[in-house]
Protein backbone atom coordinates (compact mmCIF):
# COMPACT_ATOMS: atom_id res chain seq x y z
CA UNK A 1 0.00 0.00 0.00
CA UNK A 2 1.18 3.49 -0.75
CA UNK A 3 1.34 5.02 2.29
CA UNK A 4 1.03 9.34 2.04
CA UNK A 5 0.73 11.58 5.45
CA UNK A 6 0.12 15.16 3.93
CA UNK A 7 1.44 17.95 5.69
CA UNK A 8 -0.48 20.05 7.58
CA UNK A 9 -0.67 23.23 5.39
CA UNK A 10 -2.69 21.11 3.20
CA UNK A 11 -5.33 21.18 5.96
CA UNK A 12 -4.99 24.24 7.75
CA UNK A 13 -4.30 27.29 5.45
CA UNK A 14 -7.92 27.90 4.57
CA UNK A 15 -9.61 26.91 7.89
CA UNK A 16 -11.79 29.42 9.46
CA UNK A 17 -11.51 30.96 12.87
CA UNK A 18 -15.35 30.21 13.80
CA UNK A 19 -17.90 27.51 12.65
CA UNK A 20 -20.99 28.46 11.27
CA UNK A 21 -24.18 27.98 13.22
CA UNK A 22 -22.65 26.64 16.30
CA UNK A 23 -23.36 27.97 19.23
CA UNK A 24 -21.37 26.81 22.72
CA UNK A 25 -23.79 25.65 25.43
CA UNK A 26 -24.42 27.45 28.39
CA UNK A 27 -23.49 24.18 30.81
CA UNK A 28 -20.34 23.95 32.62
CA UNK A 29 -17.06 25.06 32.15
CA UNK A 30 -13.90 25.27 29.64
CA UNK A 31 -10.98 23.40 30.27
CA UNK A 32 -7.47 24.72 28.70
CA UNK A 33 -5.65 21.95 27.59
CA UNK A 34 -1.66 22.21 26.72
CA UNK A 35 -1.79 19.97 24.10
CA UNK A 36 2.47 19.99 22.54
CA UNK A 37 2.02 20.47 19.34
CA UNK A 38 -0.02 21.94 16.32
CA UNK A 39 -2.07 18.89 15.56
CA UNK A 40 -1.39 17.52 11.51
CA UNK A 41 -5.07 17.11 11.09
CA UNK A 42 -8.64 15.96 12.94
CA UNK A 43 -9.11 13.59 10.44
CA UNK A 44 -9.34 10.17 11.09
CA UNK A 45 -7.76 8.50 8.80
CA UNK A 46 -5.17 10.79 8.32
CA UNK A 47 -3.99 11.26 11.95
CA UNK A 48 -1.41 9.77 14.59
CA UNK A 49 -0.01 10.91 17.96
CA UNK A 50 -0.92 11.83 21.26
CA UNK A 51 -1.75 15.05 20.17
CA UNK A 52 -4.11 14.33 17.27
CA UNK A 53 -5.67 11.48 19.79
CA UNK A 54 -6.64 13.89 22.38
CA UNK A 55 -8.40 15.89 20.14
CA UNK A 56 -10.27 12.92 18.19
CA UNK A 57 -11.33 11.85 21.66
CA UNK A 58 -13.69 15.03 21.98
CA UNK A 59 -14.93 15.05 18.10
CA UNK A 60 -15.07 11.25 17.69
CA UNK A 61 -16.74 8.27 19.25
CA UNK A 62 -16.62 4.24 17.91
CA UNK A 63 -18.45 1.37 18.28
CA UNK A 64 -16.77 1.16 21.79
CA UNK A 65 -15.07 4.10 23.89
CA UNK A 66 -12.14 3.40 26.61
CA UNK A 67 -12.39 3.39 30.50
CA UNK A 68 -11.14 6.04 32.16
CA UNK A 69 -9.70 4.03 34.93
CA UNK A 70 -9.13 0.46 33.28
CA UNK A 71 -8.55 1.79 29.87
CA UNK A 72 -11.10 -1.49 28.96
CA UNK A 73 -13.36 -1.30 25.92
CA UNK A 74 -16.66 0.29 27.24
CA UNK A 75 -20.17 0.87 25.33
CA UNK A 76 -19.90 3.63 22.65
CA UNK A 77 -22.64 3.83 19.78
CA UNK A 78 -22.96 0.47 20.56
CA UNK A 79 -24.74 -0.37 23.16
CA UNK A 80 -23.89 -4.15 23.76
CA UNK A 81 -22.26 -7.14 21.65
CA UNK A 82 -21.33 -10.62 21.35
CA UNK A 83 -18.83 -13.24 19.71
CA UNK A 84 -19.89 -16.55 17.90
CA UNK A 85 -19.03 -19.63 20.03
CA UNK A 86 -15.46 -20.26 17.85
CA UNK A 87 -14.70 -16.36 18.64
CA UNK A 88 -14.28 -15.33 15.23
CA UNK A 89 -17.62 -12.83 15.01
CA UNK A 90 -17.98 -10.43 16.56
CA UNK A 91 -21.78 -8.87 16.14
CA UNK A 92 -22.76 -4.68 18.12
CA UNK A 93 -25.82 -3.84 18.53
CA UNK A 94 -25.75 0.34 17.71
CA UNK A 95 -28.18 2.72 19.98
CA UNK A 96 -29.92 5.28 18.77
CA UNK A 97 -27.72 7.80 17.77
CA UNK A 98 -26.68 11.03 15.26
CA UNK A 99 -23.93 12.90 13.74
CA UNK A 100 -23.92 16.62 15.12
CA UNK A 101 -26.56 17.88 12.21
CA UNK A 102 -29.12 14.95 13.02
CA UNK A 103 -28.06 12.67 10.52
CA UNK A 104 -28.75 9.17 11.44
CA UNK A 105 -25.67 6.40 12.05
CA UNK A 106 -26.65 2.92 11.44
CA UNK A 107 -24.47 -0.25 10.93
CA UNK A 108 -24.20 0.94 7.16
CA UNK A 109 -22.35 3.76 8.10
CA UNK A 110 -19.62 1.55 9.98
CA UNK A 111 -19.22 -0.24 7.54
CA UNK A 112 -19.19 2.65 4.50
CA UNK A 113 -16.60 4.11 7.15
CA UNK A 114 -14.37 1.14 7.60
CA UNK A 115 -13.87 0.50 3.96
CA UNK A 116 -13.25 4.06 3.31
CA UNK A 117 -10.77 4.37 5.79
CA UNK A 118 -8.94 0.87 4.61
CA UNK A 119 -9.28 1.91 0.63
CA UNK A 120 -5.93 1.87 -0.66
CA UNK A 121 -6.80 5.51 -2.37
CA UNK A 122 -7.75 6.67 1.20
CA UNK A 123 -3.89 6.08 2.43
CA UNK A 124 -4.62 6.39 5.81
CA UNK A 125 -1.61 5.16 8.02
CA UNK A 126 -3.49 3.44 10.59
CA UNK A 127 -5.59 1.54 8.10
CA UNK A 128 -3.26 -1.74 8.69
CA UNK A 129 -4.99 -1.69 12.10
CA UNK A 130 -8.56 -2.62 10.79
CA UNK A 131 -7.04 -4.84 7.91
CA UNK A 132 -4.98 -7.26 10.07
CA UNK A 133 -8.04 -8.41 12.43
CA UNK A 134 -11.07 -8.19 9.81
CA UNK A 135 -11.39 -11.46 7.00
CA UNK A 136 -10.58 -10.32 4.16
CA UNK A 137 -9.17 -6.46 5.43
CA UNK A 138 -6.09 -7.09 4.21
CA UNK A 139 -6.11 -8.03 0.65
CA UNK A 140 -8.36 -5.10 0.05
CA UNK A 141 -6.34 -2.47 2.24
CA UNK A 142 -3.42 -3.94 -0.39
CA UNK A 143 -5.95 -3.59 -3.68
CA UNK A 144 -6.00 -7.23 -4.34
CA UNK A 145 -9.37 -7.59 -3.54
CA UNK A 146 -12.62 -5.46 -3.82
CA UNK A 147 -15.06 -4.50 -0.90
CA UNK A 148 -17.41 -7.40 -0.76
CA UNK A 149 -14.67 -9.71 0.18
CA UNK A 150 -14.03 -8.16 3.58
CA UNK A 151 -16.01 -8.98 6.72
CA UNK A 152 -18.49 -6.73 7.32
CA UNK A 153 -22.10 -6.76 7.17
CA UNK A 154 -25.13 -4.36 8.15
CA UNK A 155 -27.64 -6.89 9.29
CA UNK A 156 -29.71 -3.99 9.79
CA UNK A 157 -29.55 -0.57 10.91
CA UNK A 158 -29.12 -1.42 14.44
CA UNK A 159 -26.95 -4.90 13.95
CA UNK A 160 -23.27 -4.25 12.64
CA UNK A 161 -21.34 -8.10 12.49
CA UNK A 162 -17.39 -7.96 11.92
CA UNK A 163 -16.00 -11.38 10.59
CA UNK A 164 -12.53 -11.36 12.18
CA UNK A 165 -9.55 -13.37 11.13
CA UNK A 166 -9.28 -15.42 13.59
CA UNK A 167 -10.43 -15.43 18.13
CA UNK A 168 -8.14 -12.28 17.62
CA UNK A 169 -9.03 -11.89 21.61
CA UNK A 170 -7.67 -8.16 22.11
CA UNK A 171 -10.34 -7.52 18.85
CA UNK A 172 -13.07 -5.31 21.08
CA UNK A 173 -10.18 -3.38 23.03
CA UNK A 174 -8.56 -2.72 19.47
CA UNK A 175 -11.50 -0.60 18.14
CA UNK A 176 -11.12 2.02 21.02
CA UNK A 177 -8.78 3.43 18.89
CA UNK A 178 -8.98 5.66 16.33
CA UNK A 179 -8.88 3.74 12.96
CA UNK A 180 -12.15 2.25 14.16
CA UNK A 181 -14.11 5.56 13.75
CA UNK A 182 -17.20 5.97 12.49
CA UNK A 183 -16.67 8.36 9.45
CA UNK A 184 -19.91 11.42 8.24
CA UNK A 185 -19.74 9.76 5.09
CA UNK A 186 -22.13 11.99 3.57
CA UNK A 187 -20.12 15.50 4.57
CA UNK A 188 -16.98 13.83 3.26
CA UNK A 189 -19.07 13.05 -0.14
CA UNK A 190 -20.45 16.52 -0.13
CA UNK A 191 -16.82 18.72 0.76
CA UNK A 192 -14.08 16.24 0.03
CA UNK A 193 -10.84 17.41 2.44
CA UNK A 194 -12.72 20.06 3.54
CA UNK A 195 -15.04 18.50 5.32
CA UNK A 196 -12.60 18.84 8.68
CA UNK A 197 -13.35 22.83 8.45
CA UNK A 198 -15.27 24.04 11.36
CA UNK A 199 -17.86 25.44 9.07
CA UNK A 200 -18.33 22.04 7.11
CA UNK A 201 -17.76 19.98 10.54
CA UNK A 202 -19.50 16.67 11.17
CA UNK A 203 -18.45 14.78 14.25
CA UNK A 204 -20.31 12.10 16.26
CA UNK A 205 -18.36 12.82 20.04
CA UNK A 206 -19.21 14.93 23.16
CA UNK A 207 -18.29 17.91 21.47
CA UNK A 208 -17.90 19.46 17.83
CA UNK A 209 -15.28 21.53 16.05
CA UNK A 210 -15.84 25.37 17.05
CA UNK A 211 -12.80 26.64 15.75
CA UNK A 212 -8.99 26.55 14.60
CA UNK A 213 -6.40 28.88 14.63
CA UNK A 214 -3.15 26.97 13.53
CA UNK A 215 -0.59 27.17 15.99
CA UNK A 216 -2.56 28.87 18.44
CA UNK A 217 -5.48 26.95 19.36
CA UNK A 218 -8.04 24.71 18.48
CA UNK A 219 -11.50 24.95 20.21
CA UNK A 220 -14.58 22.51 20.66
CA UNK A 221 -18.48 23.43 22.48
CA UNK A 222 -20.61 20.72 23.10
CA UNK A 223 -22.24 18.48 20.76
CA UNK A 224 -26.19 18.68 21.97
CA UNK A 225 -26.59 15.62 19.58
CA UNK A 226 -24.35 13.52 21.63
CA UNK A 227 -26.39 10.34 22.93
CA UNK A 228 -24.61 10.91 26.70
CA UNK A 229 -24.71 14.57 26.88
CA UNK A 230 -26.33 14.31 30.53
CA UNK A 231 -22.48 13.59 31.80
CA UNK A 232 -20.74 16.18 29.90
CA UNK A 233 -20.36 18.87 31.97
CA UNK A 234 -17.91 20.78 30.27
CA UNK A 235 -18.74 23.55 27.86
CA UNK A 236 -15.89 24.05 26.02
CA UNK A 237 -12.31 22.59 25.58
CA UNK A 238 -9.16 24.85 24.14
CA UNK A 239 -6.29 23.00 22.95
CA UNK A 240 -3.21 24.70 22.99
CA UNK A 241 -0.28 23.76 21.06
CA UNK A 242 2.73 24.63 22.79
CA UNK A 243 5.43 22.14 22.20
CA UNK A 244 7.98 24.53 24.72
CA UNK A 245 7.71 22.49 27.86
CA UNK A 246 8.78 25.73 29.64
CA UNK A 247 6.19 27.47 28.41
CA UNK A 248 4.22 25.21 29.14
CA UNK A 249 4.90 24.56 32.43
CA UNK A 250 4.80 28.75 33.49
CA UNK A 251 1.95 28.82 31.53
CA UNK A 252 0.37 25.89 34.13
CA UNK A 253 2.05 27.50 37.34
CA UNK A 254 0.42 31.16 35.97
CA UNK A 255 -2.91 28.99 35.84
CA UNK A 256 -3.45 29.85 31.84
CA UNK A 257 -3.45 25.90 31.80
CA UNK A 258 -5.77 23.47 33.45
CA UNK A 259 -4.08 20.37 32.07
CA UNK A 260 -0.65 20.42 31.22
CA UNK A 261 -0.21 17.00 28.86
CA UNK A 262 3.60 17.43 28.27
CA UNK A 263 5.44 14.01 28.29
CA UNK A 264 8.01 15.43 30.00
CA UNK A 265 9.30 18.35 32.02
CA UNK A 266 12.68 20.83 31.74
CA UNK A 267 15.52 18.95 32.95
CA UNK A 268 16.05 22.23 35.62
CA UNK A 269 12.45 22.26 36.52
CA UNK A 270 11.72 18.56 37.34
CA UNK A 271 12.82 18.47 41.34
CA UNK A 272 10.28 21.35 41.48
CA UNK A 273 7.48 19.91 39.48
CA UNK A 274 7.96 16.54 41.74
CA UNK A 275 6.77 18.22 44.52
CA UNK A 276 4.19 19.39 43.52
CA UNK A 277 0.30 18.20 44.65
CA UNK A 278 -0.90 18.35 40.86
CA UNK A 279 1.99 16.42 39.65
CA UNK A 280 0.19 13.31 38.35
CA UNK A 281 2.56 10.26 37.72
CA UNK A 282 1.84 6.49 36.29
CA UNK A 283 3.67 3.89 34.79
CA UNK A 284 3.00 3.94 31.14
CA UNK A 285 2.46 1.29 28.63
CA UNK A 286 4.64 2.90 26.22
CA UNK A 287 8.06 2.83 24.19
CA UNK A 288 10.48 5.52 23.42
CA UNK A 289 12.97 4.03 20.76
CA UNK A 290 15.18 4.89 17.22
CA UNK A 291 13.59 3.98 14.04
CA UNK A 292 16.56 2.95 11.98
CA UNK A 293 16.39 2.98 7.93
CA UNK A 294 16.49 -0.24 7.08
CA UNK A 295 16.83 0.80 3.32
CA UNK A 296 19.55 2.80 4.14
CA UNK A 297 22.69 1.46 2.80
CA UNK A 298 24.80 2.24 5.66
CA UNK A 299 22.34 0.66 7.97
CA UNK A 300 21.19 -2.36 5.35
CA UNK A 301 24.01 -3.96 7.35
CA UNK A 302 22.83 -5.66 10.68
CA UNK A 303 26.09 -5.44 12.02
CA UNK A 304 25.98 -1.56 12.11
CA UNK A 305 22.46 -1.80 13.53
CA UNK A 306 23.70 -3.75 16.24
CA UNK A 307 27.00 -1.74 17.03
CA UNK A 308 24.45 1.50 17.19
CA UNK A 309 22.63 -0.26 19.63
CA UNK A 310 25.52 -1.90 22.09
CA UNK A 311 27.05 1.20 22.09
CA UNK A 312 24.15 3.53 24.22
CA UNK A 313 24.30 3.40 27.83
CA UNK A 314 20.13 3.55 28.28
CA UNK A 315 20.85 3.65 32.19
CA UNK A 316 23.30 6.41 31.74
CA UNK A 317 20.22 7.83 29.86
CA UNK A 318 17.39 7.44 32.46
CA UNK A 319 19.54 8.38 35.21
CA UNK A 320 21.62 11.76 34.16
CA UNK A 321 19.40 13.17 30.87
CA UNK A 322 15.64 12.09 31.23
CA UNK A 323 15.75 11.51 35.15
CA UNK A 324 11.85 11.19 35.20
CA UNK A 325 11.05 8.09 36.44
CA UNK A 326 11.35 6.52 33.32
CA UNK A 327 12.97 2.80 32.96
CA UNK A 328 15.55 1.96 30.88
CA UNK A 329 15.06 -1.40 28.44
CA UNK A 330 16.42 -3.79 26.01
CA UNK A 331 13.10 -4.64 24.29
CA UNK A 332 10.79 -3.46 22.16
CA UNK A 333 7.44 -4.53 24.26
CA UNK A 334 6.71 -3.33 27.91
CA UNK A 335 5.73 -6.26 30.41
CA UNK A 336 1.95 -6.80 31.00
CA UNK A 337 -0.06 -9.50 32.11
CA UNK A 338 1.05 -12.89 30.70
CA UNK A 339 3.65 -11.62 28.53
CA UNK A 340 7.68 -11.62 29.25
CA UNK A 341 9.50 -9.29 27.19
CA UNK A 342 12.40 -10.27 24.46
CA UNK A 343 16.07 -10.05 26.20
CA UNK A 344 16.93 -7.34 23.83
CA UNK A 345 19.37 -5.15 23.32
CA UNK A 346 22.56 -5.06 25.54
CA UNK A 347 25.05 -2.67 26.50
CA UNK A 348 28.65 -3.63 25.00
CA UNK A 349 31.08 -1.01 23.76
CA UNK A 350 33.47 -3.85 23.01
CA UNK A 351 31.40 -6.12 20.82
CA UNK A 352 29.59 -2.83 18.90
CA UNK A 353 33.45 -1.69 18.09
CA UNK A 354 33.94 -5.02 16.61
CA UNK A 355 30.97 -5.14 15.01
CA UNK A 356 31.77 -1.64 13.36
CA UNK A 357 35.22 -2.98 12.52
CA UNK A 358 34.11 -6.05 10.45
CA UNK A 359 31.15 -4.07 8.56
CA UNK A 360 34.48 -2.00 7.31
CA UNK A 361 34.63 1.01 9.48
CA UNK A 362 37.05 0.76 12.36
CA UNK A 363 37.12 3.65 15.08
CA UNK A 364 34.55 4.91 12.76
CA UNK A 365 36.45 5.57 9.88
CA UNK A 366 34.99 5.58 6.75
CA UNK A 367 31.78 5.92 8.53
CA UNK A 368 29.49 8.14 6.52
CA UNK A 369 27.67 10.88 8.03
CA UNK A 370 24.09 9.72 8.81
CA UNK A 371 21.29 12.33 10.18
CA UNK A 372 19.67 12.27 12.92
CA UNK A 373 15.93 13.51 13.03
CA UNK A 374 13.92 14.57 15.73
CA UNK A 375 10.52 17.13 16.58
CA UNK A 376 10.76 19.98 18.57
CA UNK A 377 11.02 19.40 21.88
CA UNK A 378 13.36 20.53 24.97
CA UNK A 379 13.76 16.88 26.01
CA UNK A 380 14.41 15.10 22.46
CA UNK A 381 16.54 17.49 21.90
CA UNK A 382 18.51 16.70 24.86
CA UNK A 383 18.70 13.02 24.28
CA UNK A 384 19.92 14.09 20.77
CA UNK A 385 22.69 15.39 21.60
CA UNK A 386 23.62 12.54 24.29
CA UNK A 387 23.05 10.04 21.28
CA UNK A 388 25.50 12.17 19.54
CA UNK A 389 28.02 12.27 22.16
CA UNK A 390 27.53 8.19 23.04
CA UNK A 391 28.35 7.36 19.32
CA UNK A 392 31.44 9.63 18.99
CA UNK A 393 32.52 8.76 21.97
CA UNK A 394 31.92 4.64 22.37
CA UNK A 395 32.29 4.59 18.57
CA UNK A 396 34.26 7.38 16.51
CA UNK A 397 31.42 8.67 14.22
CA UNK A 398 29.45 11.76 13.60
CA UNK A 399 26.03 12.30 13.68
CA UNK A 400 24.30 15.32 12.51
CA UNK A 401 21.15 16.61 14.43
CA UNK A 402 17.77 17.75 12.52
CA UNK A 403 15.21 19.39 14.58
CA UNK A 404 11.60 19.48 12.68
CA UNK A 405 8.37 20.83 13.76
CA UNK A 406 5.88 17.93 14.11
CA UNK A 407 3.92 17.65 10.62
CA UNK A 408 7.10 18.08 9.03
CA UNK A 409 9.03 15.29 11.05
CA UNK A 410 5.97 12.42 10.92
CA UNK A 411 5.81 13.13 7.22
CA UNK A 412 9.68 12.76 6.64
CA UNK A 413 9.30 9.55 9.07
CA UNK A 414 6.14 8.15 7.15
CA UNK A 415 7.99 8.71 3.91
CA UNK A 416 11.17 6.68 5.22
CA UNK A 417 12.94 9.62 4.52
CA UNK A 418 15.14 10.04 6.84
CA UNK A 419 18.65 7.76 8.46
CA UNK A 420 17.76 7.56 12.35
CA UNK A 421 14.74 9.10 13.75
CA UNK A 422 12.98 9.63 17.44
CA UNK A 423 10.26 7.34 17.69
CA UNK A 424 8.07 6.24 20.40
CA UNK A 425 4.80 4.28 21.03
CA UNK A 426 1.67 4.45 23.41
CA UNK A 427 -0.28 1.63 23.48
CA UNK A 428 -3.74 1.68 22.48
CA UNK A 429 -5.33 -1.56 23.66
CA UNK A 430 -3.17 -3.82 26.42
CA UNK A 431 -1.39 -6.73 24.31
CA UNK A 432 1.45 -7.01 23.25
CA UNK A 433 0.65 -7.59 19.54
CA UNK A 434 -0.21 -3.36 19.32
CA UNK A 435 3.54 -3.06 19.81
CA UNK A 436 4.98 -6.06 17.73
CA UNK A 437 2.57 -5.15 14.66
CA UNK A 438 4.10 -1.68 14.07
CA UNK A 439 6.79 -3.63 12.21
CA UNK A 440 5.17 -5.63 10.32
CA UNK A 441 6.39 -5.12 6.64
CA UNK A 442 3.31 -3.45 5.59
CA UNK A 443 2.56 -1.51 8.58
CA UNK A 444 1.49 2.31 7.93
CA UNK A 445 3.93 2.72 11.17
CA UNK A 446 6.70 1.27 9.89
CA UNK A 447 9.27 3.68 9.75
CA UNK A 448 12.10 2.33 9.31
CA UNK A 449 10.95 0.15 6.46
CA UNK A 450 11.53 -3.27 7.96
CA UNK A 451 11.14 -6.36 6.14
CA UNK A 452 11.08 -10.03 7.33
CA UNK A 453 8.84 -12.34 6.16
CA UNK A 454 9.10 -14.95 9.34
CA UNK A 455 8.27 -11.85 11.13
CA UNK A 456 5.68 -11.28 10.02
CA UNK A 457 4.57 -15.04 9.61
CA UNK A 458 4.44 -15.17 13.71
CA UNK A 459 2.31 -12.14 14.29
CA UNK A 460 -0.04 -13.75 11.52
CA UNK A 461 0.00 -16.61 13.31
CA UNK A 462 -0.43 -15.17 17.42
CA UNK A 463 -3.51 -13.27 15.65
CA UNK A 464 -5.63 -16.22 14.94
CA UNK A 465 -4.85 -17.99 17.90
CA UNK A 466 -6.67 -17.75 20.84
CA UNK A 467 -5.55 -16.41 24.55
CA UNK A 468 -3.19 -18.07 26.16
CA UNK A 469 0.56 -18.93 26.75
CA UNK A 470 0.66 -20.77 23.78
CA UNK A 471 -0.14 -17.15 21.75
CA UNK A 472 2.23 -15.24 24.14
CA UNK A 473 4.93 -17.34 23.24
CA UNK A 474 4.71 -16.92 19.41
CA UNK A 475 4.41 -13.11 20.30
CA UNK A 476 7.58 -13.42 22.17
CA UNK A 477 9.83 -15.01 19.46
CA UNK A 478 8.40 -12.16 16.53
CA UNK A 479 9.98 -9.89 19.25
CA UNK A 480 13.25 -11.64 20.13
CA UNK A 481 13.78 -12.05 15.93
CA UNK A 482 13.34 -8.91 15.69
CA UNK A 483 15.59 -7.54 17.94
CA UNK A 484 18.07 -10.19 19.06
CA UNK A 485 18.26 -10.91 14.90
CA UNK A 486 17.60 -8.42 13.31
CA UNK A 487 18.28 -5.31 15.54
CA UNK A 488 15.76 -3.41 13.06
CA UNK A 489 15.04 -0.76 16.31
CA UNK A 490 16.85 1.04 19.12
CA UNK A 491 14.80 1.01 22.48
CA UNK A 492 15.69 2.94 25.05
CA UNK A 493 12.98 3.49 28.06
CA UNK A 494 9.67 2.38 28.92
CA UNK A 495 7.63 6.12 29.25
CA UNK A 496 5.89 7.04 32.84
CA UNK A 497 3.02 9.40 31.86
CA UNK A 498 3.07 13.04 33.51
CA UNK A 499 0.91 15.21 33.17
CA UNK A 500 0.08 18.41 35.56
CA UNK A 501 -3.51 19.09 36.38
CA UNK A 502 -5.29 19.73 40.18
CA UNK A 503 -7.46 17.19 40.90
CA UNK A 504 -8.20 18.83 44.32
CA UNK A 505 -10.00 21.62 41.32
CA UNK A 506 -10.68 18.84 38.77
CA UNK A 507 -12.80 15.74 39.40
CA UNK A 508 -13.36 12.59 36.96
CA UNK A 509 -9.90 12.82 35.40
CA UNK A 510 -7.77 9.33 36.00
CA UNK A 511 -4.16 8.15 35.63
CA UNK A 512 -3.80 5.34 33.11
CA UNK A 513 -1.78 3.02 31.83
CA UNK A 514 -2.43 4.05 28.16
CA UNK A 515 -2.79 7.69 29.19
CA UNK A 516 -6.02 7.98 27.72
CA UNK A 517 -8.25 10.21 28.88
CA UNK A 518 -12.29 10.50 28.37
CA UNK A 519 -13.83 13.72 28.82
CA UNK A 520 -16.91 12.44 30.01
CA UNK A 521 -16.97 12.64 33.64
CA UNK A 522 -14.55 15.43 34.15
CA UNK A 523 -16.11 18.15 35.88
CA UNK A 524 -15.42 20.91 38.73
CA UNK A 525 -15.18 19.72 41.96
CA UNK A 526 -18.14 21.98 43.93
Amino acid sequence: MKKFIAPAAIFLAALLVTGCGKKAASKGSEMIIENGAEPQSIDPTQIQGNVEQRINAALFEGLVTTDPKTCKAVPGVAKSWERSADGTILTFHLRDTTWSDGTPITAQTFVDSWLYLMAPSTASPYAYMPAMVIQGAADYNAGKADASTVGLRAVDDHTFEVKLVGPVPYAVDMMTHYSFDVLPMHAIKKYGKEWIKPENFVGNGPFVLESWVPQEKLTVIQNEKYWNKENIFLSRLTFLPIDDMTTAYNKFKNGEIDWNTTETFPLGMLDEVKLRDDYQVYPNLAVYYLALNNDNKTLKDVRVRKALCESLDIKELVSKVTNGGQLATGAFVPEMAGYTPADGVKFDIADAKKLLADAGYPDGNGFPKLTYIYNTSEQHKKIAEWLQQQWKENLGIDIVLQNMEWATFIAKRQAHDFDIARDGWIGDYQDPSNFLELLKTESGNNDGHYVNPDYDALLEKASKMPAGEERMKVLHDAETMMLDRDYAVVPMYIYVTQNLIDLNKWEGWYSNTLDLHSYTGIKLKK
